[in-house]
């Protein structure tokens, strides 16, 4: 549990995780069904739809049913990574959208895919701290540590404003197989995450948390983290 997360408890409201589901699955099935023809306008409508599914997809995994969040996880890679054919230049949270989604599903072999097409895309040079977030991501995912602490110590040397610090120093903590480090930086990521009024999608799940302890689980740094942003069992 986060530092603070005791006091917190009591406060966070009663989460109907149904309800968040359905809707954000019937935001997914709506938003196909009006994929507009226009390339921009499309790939546009497929982030949405790719977000849709993410919030699918937490919300089934908070309810424990592991193979239906693993599903509209799935279809939240694939959205993600069919929006990027026409995005904008500099579209890196894309490829973060996409690896994130696999590791949360536990589907490392597709994690590994959506690495290696992240690192295609070469965001590792990219000045964009969201490009280089994107690169550490799957560095991390293909076990190529030492490069992932090279990009993670420039996210770090970045301005609080522009890069979370707690993220940054969680990753190093990863790369470097430096257990109390991680565990001070993704106790940190958490607490944001209880502090915070607003998620992804509404639906309050701490989901870089989730993603760093299952790197960390193959690492065996598993902080152990508890809190009612996560699911009871990562």
């Amino acid at each position: 549990m986060a530092p603070g997360a005791d006091d917190r408890i009591c406060t966070l409201p009663r989460v109907d995780w149904e309800e968040h589901a359905e809707r954000e699955e019937a935001r997914y099935a709506d938003g196909l069904a009006r994929l507009p023809s226009d390339p921009d306008q499309r790939q546009r409508q497929l982030v949405r739809v790719a977000m849709a599914a993410t919030g699918a997809g937490l919300a089934r995994l908070m309810q424990g049913r592991k193979a239906e969040a693993a599903g509209w996880l799935a279809r939240s890679a694939e959205r993600f990574r069919e929006s990027y054919v026409d995005a904008p230049a500099g579209s890196w949270g894309r490829l973060i959208g996409a690896v994130k989604a696999r590791v949360l599903a536990g589907d490392w072999e597709g994690a590994a895919a959506d690495a290696e097409w992240t690192l295609g895309q070469e965001p590792a040079g990219s000045p964009s701290s969201i490009g280089r977030y994107s690169a550490t991501l799957a560095l991390l995912v293909l076990g190529r540590d030492r490069e992932a602490g090279e990009l993670a110590a420039t996210l770090g040397a970045e301005d609080e404003d522009a890069f979370p610090r707690p993220v940054a120093d969680a990753l190093a903590g990863l790369a470097s197989a430096d257990a109390e480090a991680y565990r001070d930086g993704v106790g940190r990521v958490l607490e944001s995450f209880e502090e915070r009024e607003a998620y992804l999608e509404d639906v309050p799940v701490a989901d870089t948390v989730i993603v760093l302890e299952a790197l960390a689980g193959r690492r065996g740094l598993a902080a152990d983290v508890r809190s009612p942003l996560l699911p009871e069992k990562l």
